[in-house]
C-alpha cells in the first residue's frame, strides 16, 4: 500500500490507535501519512509505524476535505431493499487492510425483519480477520451507524462471533485478488 507525503497536523485530533482499538489523540503538529482512506475513516501511520484510524469528521486536521463519497452511498436512496443493506455494509472498510468487510468474508449472516410496529430490524452476525482483533467494536459502530440511515430501518443489532474463525478462504474472488492471493486459497 502507497503511503501519502508527510502531512503535520494543523490541530489535535481525536484518533483509534490500530489495531487495538484504544481511543487517543493526536496533537497538533504531529506528522503522519495517510495509508487509506475508504468508508468513513482515513488510517494513517506515524514515522515509529504507529497506525491509527481518524474520523472523517476529522479531515481537515490533515488538510484534506471531509466530504466523504463513501459516506452516504446512492444506494441509500429510495425504498429500502435487501441490495440496499449489502451496498451499505460494502461502505465498511477494515482499517488495515483495503477491502470491504463483505468481500473480505466478515459478514456471516444478515437477516432483515418486519418490526410489529413499523419498519425494520436488521440482524447481523460478523467475524473480525483476527480473534484479538482491538477494532471489532469500531467496525461494529460502523456498521450500526451506517445501517441506521437506511429508510425504514428502526433497529440494528450486530454481534461480533468469532465461530466459525475467519479464515481468508471466506473473502470473494475480487479481494483475493486484490490482495494478492491464489483464487484456489482455503477451497481445497
Amino acid at each position: 500500500m502507497h503511503a501519502s507525503e508527510p502531512i503535520t497536523l494543523s490541530r489535535a485530533c481525536d484518533v483509534i490507535e490500530i489495531p487495538s482499538g484504544i481511543s487517543g489523540s493526536l496533537p497538533e503538529g504531529a506528522v503522519v501519512r495517510v495509508t487509506q482512506f475508504l468508508g468513513s475513516g482515513y488510517t494513517v501511520m506515524n514515522d515509529h509505524g504507529y497506525m491509527y484510524r481518524v474520523d472523517v469528521k476529522d479531515a481537515d486536521a490533515l488538510g484534506l476535505s471531509n466530504a466523504a463519497p463513501t459516506q452516504a452511498p446512492a444506494a441509500a436512496q429510495g425504498p429500502f431493499s435487501e441490495q440496499m443493506v449489502w451496498d451499505q455494509l460494502k461502505t465498511v472498510f477494515d482499517p488495515e487492510i483495503p477491502v470491504n468487510i463483505v468481500d473480505l468474508g466478515l459478514v456471516y449472516s444478515c437477516l432483515i425483519k418486519p418490526q410489529e410496529e413499523g419498519g425494520k430490524k436488521i440482524e447481523l452476525k460478523m467475524s473480525m480477520t483476527a480473534p484479538g482483533c482491538g477494532m471489532g467494536n469500531v467496525l461494529k459502530a460502523d456498521v450500526e451507524n451506517k445501517l441506521r440511515r437506511l429508510p425504514e430501518v428502526k433497529e440494528v443489532q450486530v454481534e461480533v462471533v468469532f465461530d466459525p474463525p475467519w479464515h481468508p478462504g471466506l473473502m470473494s474472488e475480487p479481494a483475493k485478488l486484490q490482495l494478492g492471493f491464489d483464487l484456489d486459497y482455503g477451497s481445497r
